[in-house]
């Protein structure tokens, strides 16, 4: 019996061929057969592009899914993977919603900013001072975050 084409694997699966095809270039699908240089997989490879698919939505790059496949010892448990590879995602994300609130903080400190004229800023900022200090400023504790990133660029 024949494997499933192109076409019909890229529609079970809800991707388009195109990807199916980036992701054996990339090496997360292995090269399928080829009857008259057309691609026939095996029905399992739905399992694998849905396992791709996951990993995609968790946040994770093609080089990282690569590793997810290829990168553990052999005999690894696919739950052992996904728990080594979520525990360091995870510290990406912390990282990045650091990051995230880092530049929160900025934006919403930045809007309350009283100066009228660009100078007068540039001034206050220069002098490690806040430019929002007047009536409706955030308090003190977000000036000096704002200061902080401010000083770091």
């Amino acid at each position: 019996m024949l494997g499933l084409k192109i076409g019909e694997v890229a529609r079970q699966a809800g991707v388009a061929a195109s990807t199916l095809r980036y992701y054996e270039k990339a090496g997360l699908l292995p090269a399928p057969a080829r009857i008259s240089k057309r691609r026939h997989y095996d029905r399992q490879i739905l399992g694998r592009i849905r396992i791709i698919l996951i990993a995609r939505d968790a946040g994770f790059t093609v080089s990282e899914t690569r590793t997810f496949f290829d990168g553990f010892p052999f005999g690894t448990t696919p739950a052992v993977r996904w728990r080594a590879m979520a525990r360091e995602k995870l510290g990406e994300l912390e990282i990045l919603a650091s990051r995230v609130n880092e530049m929160k903080a900025l934006l919403e400190a930045s809007f309350h900013c009283e100066c009228r004229r660009l100078e007068d800023c540039e001034r206050l900022i220069a002098r490690q001072k806040s430019c929002g200090a007047g009536p409706g400023a955030r308090e003190s504790a977000s000036k000096d975050r704002l200061l902080r990133l401010r000083a770091k660029r």
